[in-house]
């Protein structure tokens, strides 16, 4: 078997032409050299070097003969490792993202802004899909990195990370005024017009759930796919929105939309970071989750820093 780093002594040396010399670019002692070259010597059947009172020559049918193919091969070891060193560290290829509408809108696109400008030569694929489509295609590989609804119960996915809260209500436009003055009973809005996800939807099960387990029967009079096409619903009066807070913070702001606060208040959910299992990831999906969970975790210091300063 060829012992790369036997040639890589026998290249030195013939280049210093001293045995102390190579010694000293190599970092190792004059015995290791002179034993390399002996080793090297024994397994060629031949010699390589010839000594002189200068130091040490290459023989001429030894040394010589083999000097320019050790010399283009080690270049060539040199350029591989170069290479794969590069490949390490550069961003290129493609990122599959695979995440609802919602979440590209109102999360996603200032992470996958800043990452283009960092690196355009990686071809970002973004998916659309529910939570259930979205963790079919991680599982399928069809999809690097995935978002979706918590909590998730699949041993056949990485979960990374809770990476976004979000926070469900009931809102509406003036029409419904009589009940955005205070905080009424769940169980009134059984009585009014819902605007709510399909019932296929992780959201819409995960709220009927809850109001069930409250004795409260929440059935909507209009069911959609899209939570943007819901607000615009809500803000013409249709009916009243069961959506995140987080994703009408503009509607709620500008008046154009109004909470309505409910006893008991629905319960908090996430996002999470999910991953293809047993997967390498490339350096370019490796950058892409770091960017996200350096921003989140960031947001999470902060916040930590602003009660540490108020208490």
């Amino acid at each position: 078997m060829v012992n790369l780093e036997l040639y890589r002594v026998f290249y030195a040396v013939a280049k210093c032409g001293s045995l102390t010399k190579a010694a000293e670019e190599l970092f190792i002692s004059q015995p290791a050299v002179s034993q390399a070259i002996k080793q090297l010597e024994s397994q060629l059947g031949g010699t390589l070097f010839y000594r002189t009172h200068k130091g040490v020559e290459l023989s001429e049918t030894g040394g010589k003969q083999i000097f320019p193919i050790v010399e283009k091969a080690l270049k060539l070891f040199d350029e591989a490792e170069s290479k794969y060193a590069e490949l390490k560290d550069t961003a290129t290829g493609v990122v599959r993202i695979c995440a609802s509408d919602t979440v590209s809108t109102h999360f996603l696109i200032p992470f996958i802004k800043e990452y283009h400008e960092k690196y355009p030569d990686v071809n970002l694929v973004l998916m659309n899909g529910t939570s259930a489509e979205t963790i079919d295609s991680l599982k399928n590989k069809k999809g690097d990195v995935g978002f979706v609804n918590l909590p998730i119960d699949d041993s056949d996915i990485n979960l990374l990370s809770s990476v976004m809260q979000l926070h469900d209500a009931f809102v509406a436009n003036d029409n419904f005024d009589e009940l955005t003055s205070g905080v009424i009973d769940l169980k009134r809005l059984q009585d009014y017009p819902l605007l709510m996800l399909e019932t296929s939807a992780a959201t819409q099960q995960a709220i009927v759930s809850f109001a069930g387990s409250q004795g409260v029967h929440l059935h909507p009079e209009i069911e959609l796919k899209s939570l943007e096409l819901m607000a615009e619903l809500a803000k013409n009066g249709i009916g009243i929105a069961c959506i995140p807070r987080e994703f009408v913070a503009r509607e709620l702001a500008a008046g154009e939309l109004k909470e309505i606060k409910t006893d008991p208040a629905l319960p908090s959910r996430a996002i999470g970071l999910a991953l293809p299992k047993d997967e390498n990831l490339t350096f370019a999906v490796r950058e892409f989750i770091r960017l996200i969970t350096n921003k989140i975790n960031n947001v999470k210091d902060n916040k930590a820093g602003v009660k540490a300063d108020k208490t």
